[in-house]
């Protein structure tokens, strides 16, 4: 049983990497730019982000809800991820075993820019929630993958659910993408069953997920107060 949960930690967590591009700078001469004012109009910078600060994931999700889905979790506490600007970019994880019923809760945001080349905040971070769906449908090995839009969740929301295998144990793994303005959430959530133990339900398991995405959608905005 520990063996197994030990090597769930080693090959289940699905913790996206995230790129950021820099904004560019404007080099253009400033004698040419007033000598041509409709290619300034034409060329005007895209409108500036909304948010510019995130919470700390870890923070993130209530402390009642970390206890709900993840019992017996081994920090309470969460552990975060590395990033090298808190305010772009940043994970945490929990994970438990409560008798023989694991849990893995893995939550990120990603928070964009607007940039003149690469386009406004709200549209980078439009396509990176697309990108995250899509790599969610597209885990090596998932069976009996289900699609969602779930309500409520920010300006987009999207789920995938699925089935996985890992060293002989099986897992159902619900991931929920959630995006508010210029800030992608993604909340990464399974669970299992060691020995002969009932597996969870997924359904029970995206309730809890979707659930938690609306919290860091909530805590996106408080820390932008």
């Amino acid at each position: 049983m520990h063996r197994s949960a030990m090597r769930l930690l080693a090959s289940a967590a699905v913790i996206p990497v995230m790129f950021v591009a820099g904004c560019s700078s404007d080099s253009g001469d400033k004698a040419d730019d007033s000598a041509s004012p409709s290619k300034n109009s034409s060329s005007a910078a895209p409108a500036p982000a909304k948010y510019t600060k995130l919470p700390k994931p870890c923070d993130a999700v209530a402390e009642k809800t970390i206890e709900d889905l993840v019992p017996e979790a081994d920090d309470k506490s969460g552990s975060a991820g590395k990033s090298s600007d808190i305010n772009a970019r940043g994970t945490c994880t929990w994970h438990g075993l409560d008798g023989f019923q694991f849990r893995w809760l893995d939550v990120s945001l990603q928070r964009f820019e607007s940039d003149p080349t690469l386009g406004s905040a709200d549209k980078r971070a439009g396509e990176y929630f697309a990108k995250q769906v899509e790599e969610a449908k597209g885990t090596k090995d998932a069976k009996k993958v289900e699609t969602g839009t779930p309500s409520g969740l920010g300006d987009q929301a999207a789920s995938v659910r699925y089935d996985i295998t890992k060293d002989g144990d099986g897992y159902k793994n619900q991931t929920v993408v959630a995006r508010t303005e210029n800030v992608v959430v993604t909340v990464n959530y399974n669970g299992a069953g060691y020995e002969d133990a009932k597996a969870p339900k997924s359904s029970d398991l995206l309730k809890d997920a979707e659930k938690a995405a609306g919290e860091m959608v909530k805590a996106v905005a408080a820390a932008n107060k």
